[in-house]
């Protein structure tokens, strides 16, 4: 068999249902639901399976429940097929995910971090002054003109997101979101549309965020680390005991620089991507950076099944 990489995903794959599948037919999966709702007091289960979608859209109620649905996919696809992942990857929050199925956080822990995390993005920039918008169509240059022409003192937009070569996502203050999003237009975008977030993620309107996020990560210890993990905000280092407090500091208000980190997964050899947790976002994201890469996905039953076959075919 080829190297496998996982990778996990971010906020907006989140979906009513998620996790349910697994729930009801792992243990696994029921002991991560139980441990999550243990230590942050909240009914996971509930916001992952009813919603309402409003709850589960509350950035901290998404971003814990994506977690939790994350980790109890991986270790489902751990335990079912004995496979362990060389490298990971996690898109934004995804990383979190990541770092906590190889072993650097425990789980509690990894919550209570995406928790804090949550809050300090929320109270960075005031309700309603804050956007985030994708870009499909130009290129990574256009995009870099057009926020740095738009950018002044007052109001600032951003290159936040380089998810594939032609698609990406910028952030900043409102009204400088909705100019670039006109300008990118008018350069030939294919798209430029707001997403559903009022906070200006990867940005460097998060600093003082991250500021006061370093705190929370001086409490958690770091362990070994059993896979690679690669870096949103610097893909051409690697997660260590030493470097991880700060690179995810730094990943507040940095870009998350996913297509990046995928070439990187393709000249470390690796020959098949594993999307772990809800939706295929990243998979096909991954089929436009590197083509030639197997990607299968783990979020249910069903999928769990067809990657075991999928991996087996290919030993």
């Amino acid at each position: 068999m080829g190297k496998v990489g996982a990778v996990f995903p971010g906020q907006g794959s989140q979906y009513i249902g998620m996790g349910q599948d697994f729930f009801d037919r792992f243990e696994e999966a029921r002991n991560t639901f139980a441990e999550a709702t243990e230590v942050l007091k909240t009914d996971i289960k509930a916001l992952c399976f009813k919603g309402p979608q409003e709850a589960l859209d509350f950035t901290v109620n998404t971003q814990t429940c994506l977690l939790t649905v994350s980790v109890a996919a991986y270790r489902i696809f751990e335990a079912e097929t004995g496979i362990k992942p060389s490298i990971m990857a996690g898109h934004s929050l995804g990383e979190y995910s990541a770092l906590c199925a190889c072993g650097a956080f425990e789980f509690r822990d990894a919550l209570r971090l995406v928790h804090a995390r949550a809050r300090c993005q929320q109270e960075a920039v005031p309700k309603g002054e804050g956007s985030m918008a994708a870009i499909i169509g130009i290129e990574r240059e256009s995009v870099e003109a057009i926020c740095q022409d738009i950018s002044s003192d007052g109001e600032i937009v951003e290159l936040a997101n380089m998810n594939s070569p032609n698609q990406f996502v910028i952030s900043g203050h409102v009204k400088a979101v909705e100019k670039a999003i006109e300008s990118a237009k008018d350069k030939g975008a294919r798209m430029g549309i707001k997403l559903p977030i009022s906070i200006p993620s990867h940005c460097s309107l998060l600093r003082d965020a991250a500021d006061r996020f370093e705190e929370n990560l001086k409490e958690i210890t770091i362990g070994e680390f059993s896979s690679e993990v690669i870096p949103n905000c610097d893909p051409h280092v690697l997660h260590s005991k030493e470097n991880t407090r700060d690179l995810l500091k730094r990943q507040l208000y940095s870009p998350v620089r996913w297509q990046e980190t995928v070439e990187k997964m393709a000249q470390r050899e690796i020959d098949t991507a594993v999307e772990v947790g809800p939706k295929r976002v990243l998979s096909g994201l991954i089929k436009r950076i590197a083509p030639t890469m197997g990607i299968i996905n783990v979020e249910d039953s069903d999928s769990l099944k067809k990657a075991a076959e999928f991996l087996k075919d290919r030993q």
